[in-house]
């Protein structure tokens, strides 16, 4: 037997192998560029290395109310962190709702966590009120959350305004992230949370 040839033939396999493997990793290089998603420019804006943390949607009684998109920095919220850090909570709507009514949901997740007092949340109320428009399928608003000071809403990525009061931040989010929340399956989809019911 040819020693030489065989040789040269070894090589040769080697060599066809290794290309491709090369084409299957720029395969699965390609797949995962083309899976990122891209972070909306309000968001970006707002969160400079903002990057998703997890998406749901929110159903009642069986009815697609809205899809739910969570961005945070690379570090990824915690909801028991010491040190809050800013986060933006996309809600993209699959139904037509009036603005007050949003409102009016929003105070009630408020009322079954406990809180803020009956007169705060009967200002939050007129403020969201004042603040938030009617919807229909496919308009986005994002909230985002300036810990310690503030919850600012966009309408389809242009600024609607801001609630500058650090207590209505944190209990408008809780609405979703707290651990009590009504929604606990769209909360851990949300953070990532792997859950047996996921």
């Amino acid at each position: 037997m040819n020693t030489h040839t065989d040789r040269q033939a070894s090589n040769g396999l080697r060599y066809f192998i290794a290309a491709i493997l090369l084409m299957l990793s720029y395969g699965l290089l390609v797949a995962s560029a083309q899976t990122t998603v891209a972070v909306p420019a309000h968001i970006r804006d707002e969160i400079p290395q903002a990057s998703l943390q997890g998406s749901g949607s929110f159903r009642w009684f069986g009815l697609h109310i809205y899809d739910a998109s969570l961005w945070s920095t690379a570090a990824s919220y915690k909801p028991d962190s010491d040190k809050p850090q800013r986060l933006a909570l996309d809600l993209e709507y699959a139904r037509t709702l009036y603005g007050s009514k949003i409102a009016d949901a929003s105070i009630d997740e408020i009322e079954k966590l406990k809180l803020g007092t009956p007169e705060k949340r009967q200002q939050w109320l007129a403020q969201m009120k004042a603040l938030f428009p009617d919807v229909k399928q496919g308009t986005h608003i994002t909230g985002v959350y300036i810990p310690n000071e503030a919850a600012r809403f966009y309408l389809n990525g242009k600024l609607l305004g801001e609630i500058r009061d650090a207590e209505f931040a944190h209990a408008f989010f809780a609405i979703w992230l707290d651990k009590k929340s009504s929604a606990p399956s769209l909360r851990s989809k949300l953070l990532g949370i792997k859950t047996e019911t996921n």
